[in-house]
């Protein structure tokens, strides 16, 4: 079977949408947990776009939360694909929140998804190859790579670490917290 390529642009989605009073918590800034609702949406329509199938998130890798968004901005998330594998994919997503009376643009929030294709039975398929056309797809899709290893060694370390020993026990001293048991 002769596998399929595609660019990191084919990929490219971008939404926008006026926050209103009814997406704030309690603090009248925009709930975080609404911004994560649209990332998922538009991880899901990078990935199903470049893929070509339905898709489903398999993990949210980072959200990094660095600006609030305040009510009537205008949020413009933009993502892309930035990793391939057989069949999952590291969705790229950039948000931004564009104050509409001054122009003021911030960028509030960057987040990695990975999402898997499926077919209609549910079962993994494989997604095209990503043609890298430039630098900074070649800087994103090593990032990439580099959160893979990094998520391995932690699971690893959650494999092999023995909570229980005695060298473990004594090192959570210089933390705040107290054993009681």
């Amino acid at each position: 079977m002769n596998r399929t390529f595609k660019t990191v642009a084919s990929s490219d989605i971008t939404i926008s949408e006026l926050m209103l009073p009814s997406h704030t918590n309690f603090s009248g800034k925009i709930h975080g947990g609404y911004i994560l609702s649209l990332l998922d949406q538009i991880a899901f329509a990078c990935a199903s776009k470049f893929s070509g199938n339905y898709c489903v998130t398999a993990s949210v890798d980072t959200v990094n939360f660095l600006k609030p968004i305040e009510v009537g901005e205008l949020v413009t998330m933009k993502a892309s694909v930035n990793y391939v594998g057989n069949s999952s994919m590291i969705i790229g997503i950039r948000v931004e929140a564009e104050n509409i009376q001054t122009g003021k643009i911030k960028h509030c929030n960057s987040s990695y998804f990975t999402m898997v294709a499926k077919d209609n039975d549910g079962e993994s398929m494989l997604v095209p190859g990503l043609i890298l056309l430039n630098m900074n797809d070649v800087r994103r899709f090593f990032n990439c790579i580099k959160q893979i290893a990094l998520k391995k060694e932690r699971d690893l370390h959650e494999e092999e670490f023995d909570y229980n020993s005695n060298e473990a026990l004594e090192s959570l001293k210089k933390y705040n917290i107290k054993l009681e048991f």
